[in-house]
Formats: C-alpha cells, sequence, structure tokens
C-alpha cells in the first residue's frame, strides 16, 4: 500500500498553456517534470479552484464530460477532449471519508472536468489514462473548513493516489496585465516567500502551520495576491491531508508573476 502523494499547483491561465504561450513556458515545463518525481498513479484526485458548491461534492460519473469554463479563447480550445475515464469507487470512499468525519457531502453524477483539472492533466499525463475524480471547493471559502475536509481524507484507502491541488497562489487577474513596478514584484514576492516558508518549513510545529495557513489573509501582501482566496484553498485541503511539511517547494513563473508549488510524497506502507 502507498499513501496519496499530494501536489499543489499553479495552473495558469485557462487554456493558455496549451496554445504555447511564452507565459506559461515555465509552467508547462515544471508540470511536465514534476510527473518524473513519483511513480504514475493508480487514479488521481482533483481540488480545482474552479468548482464551488454549498456543500462537498465529489464526481461520480464513470465518464465525465468537459466544461469549458473560460471564455474569449480560439474555438479549438473548446473543442480540446480529456477523455480519462472516472473512478466511482474512489468517489465513494472521499463520500464516506468526509461522511464519516461530520462534513456534508455529497456526489454528483452529471459533473465533468473542468479546466482546472483537463488543462494541468494534458500537460502530465497526455494519455488520459488515469481514472480522475474531482472534489469541489464549499462555496463559504473557509480556511478552517477545507483544512478539516483535507484531513478527513487521511480516512482514504486507495494505492498510490494522486491528490492535485489545482489552484494558483497568485491570482490578482488585473496585476496579470497591469504595469510591472518594483512595488508590485515586492508584494509578490513577499507572500510567496511567506508561503513557501509557511508549507515547507520544517522548523514550525504542525499546529504552527496549521494557524498560519488558517489565518492566511494576515500574511504580507495576502489580499493584493489573493483577492478572493478560491485560488489558494486547494492548498489547505492538500496540507489538511499532509500534516506535515512539504518536501519539495518550487517557484514557478506565470505571466511574469512567482507562484509556489509544493509536493508531499507518498509513502510505502505494510
Amino acid at each position: 500500500m502507498k499513501t496519496p502523494t499530494i501536489t499543489f499547483i499553479s495552473h495558469g491561465g485557462g487554456p493558455m498553456p496549451l496554445l504555447n504561450d511564452p507565459g506559461h513556458a515555465n509552467m508547462v515545463s515544471h508540470l511536465q517534470a514534476l510527473t518524473q518525481k513519483f511513480d504514475k498513479p493508480s487514479a488521481i484526485l482533483v481540488i480545482s479552484a474552479h468548482w464551488e458548491e454549498s456543500v462537498a461534492t465529489v464526481t461520480s460519473a464513470a465518464n465525465p464530460k468537459m466544461i469549458y469554463d473560460y471564455y474569449g479563447f480560439p474555438a479549438e480550445t473548446y473543442k480540446i477532449q480529456y477523455p480519462a475515464p472516472g473512478e466511482p469507487q474512489l468517489a465513494q470512499q472521499v463520500f464516506d471519508a468526509l461522511s464519516n468525519a461530520g462534513i456534508p457531502v455529497r456526489q454528483d453524477p452529471q459533473r465533468g472536468y473542468d479546466h482546472g483539472l483537463f488543462v494541468p492533466l494534458m500537460l502530465m499525463y497526455p494519455a488520459a489514462d488515469i481514472p480522475c475524480i474531482q472534489l469541489s471547493l464549499v462555496n463559504n471559502l473557509s480556511p478552517e473548513q477545507h483544512l478539516a475536509i483535507g484531513k478527513a481524507l487521511q480516512a482514504l484507502q486507495y494505492d498510490n493516489l494522486l491528490v492535485i491541488g489545482s489552484g494558483f497562489s497568485f491570482h490578482n487577474m488585473r496585476e496579470f496585465f497591469g504595469a510591472d513596478t518594483a512595488e508590485k514584484r515586492a508584494n509578490n514576492q513577499a507572500f510567496e516567500q511567506w508561503l513557501q516558508t509557511t508549507v515547507s518549513d520544517g522548523t514550525l510545529t504542525e499546529q504552527q502551520r496549521h494557524e498560519r495557513l488558517a489565518q492566511w489573509a494576515q500574511a504580507p501582501s495576502a489580499r493584493y495576491c489573493q483577492p478572493r482566496e478560491e485560488h489558494l484553498l486547494p492548498l489547505h485541503v492538500c496540507y489538511g491531508l499532509a500534516e506535515r511539511p512539504a518536501e519539495l517547494a518550487e517557484d514557478v513563473v506565470i505571466l511574469n508573476k512567482h507562484s509556489s508549488a509544493f509536493t508531499w510524497f507518498g509513502q510505502q506502507i505494510n
């Protein structure tokens, strides 16, 4: 039995990583290299920043459809297919884990794959031969609740699972296309440095790490980097599941902004 490998990624702007956009070149190379750092998973669970529900919701379709949840891109980006199968048995495990922890949860047999799943996975696993499911955020955007969701997922018993928190640690959309100034660069770096310390510094206790993530909005330049925190909260689920420092912390430049990626590697157990 191998425990889950867990990774939080910054997934870029819509389908732009698939269009040879130079502002996403570092992200593309990062995701392609990431898959060489751990075994090919038997299934993938994605917590996508692009899906919010009133209660935690998990996809349970055997063959999920595509959801093109972006606007104003070339026509071919609305014909993208990522035909990976679903995994209803894993969906049931996720449902049971959250329900047993007292967290309201439901299954959705109609929901398909949004671009928080299919864009990074087309770069990581283009063969689309690994079963995938998605787990929504809860639309109250409570840091504590998403940490608790991650902790509840510790009950999963699924060999060689990959859990991906698909978000973006810098998500101020206006600033991607605004003037580049020294002050803005400093604000970007300040939050990313705080985040890197919070998630990967082994001198912090896990209680300290938890509290820092729960109070993330007090971090330097937090609201400059995350005006609305839905792209950060997949990280909270990842840490809640891991409850230890990330073994790998990486800086990824996307559209001239620094963002963070973190990985906790799965461990073989008897």
